[in-house]
């Protein structure tokens, strides 16, 4: 199947999948988390909510449009005076909320984009939102080539074969402790990354 920017979709678990789901992804472009969301059958989309910066989709009428009446985005506030512990709690209460009421999420770990399409160290968010959110399957999401297809402070996507590999679910947290659930997860990423046959 093939979406915006040209990419092809494979599939390590079931597409169709009912069960509240975390997608966790690497990051590096704005692209990402709408590639990511076009990718799922239609269906699906009806149930995942996209976390995204409200910094950048609350900056235009247009922007704040798409992000609460298209994709129905749950938009966190990032870094500045209202950032914090406070503002990290209440935006993962927010998100356990969407998965307590069956719908799935989309994720970046690595909490900012990647110049230059390499997977940074992911931050604790996914860690304590796996502990909130037992009941979810935590699937691993690479996207690659997104970030020459919309380049950091570009307009205009560039047409360019890219290409969205949904992985195996991750998985529970158990008793690793933090950083290893981390490095398990990221590690989980990174093996799509060299991934070409897709399942489904």
């Amino acid at each position: 199947m093939s979406i915006l920017g040209g990419a092809v979709v494979e599939w390590q678990c079931d597409p169709r999948g009912t069960a509240p789901r975390v997608y966790f992804a690497n990051h590096s472009s704005h692209l990402d988390f709408v590639a990511i969301w076009s990718a799922l059958p239609r269906g699906a989309r009806r149930r995942v909510r996209p976390v995204a910066g409200r910094d950048y989709w609350h900056r235009t009428p247009a922007r704040r449009f798409l992000a609460s009446r298209v994709f129905h985005a749950v938009l966190v506030d990032r870094g500045g005076v209202a950032s914090g512990r406070g503002a990290a709690r209440a935006s993962l209460d927010r998100m356990a909320g969407e998965v307590a009421a069956r719908h799935s999420l989309i994720v970046f770990p690595e909490g900012t984009r990647s110049l230059d399409g390499e997977v940074g160290a992911f931050k604790s968010g996914l860690f304590h939102l796996a502990r909130l959110c037992p009941e979810a399957e935590l699937v691993p999401v690479y996207v690659d080539n997104l970030h020459r297809v919309l380049p950091k402070g570009e307009f205009l996507p560039v047409p360019m074969l890219s290409r969205i590999v949904f992985g195996a679910p991750l998985g529970p947290v158990t008793d690793e402790g933090k950083q290893l659930f981390l490095t398990r997860a990221r590690d989980a990423l990174l093996q799509l990354r060299g991934c070409h046959d897709s399942t489904h």
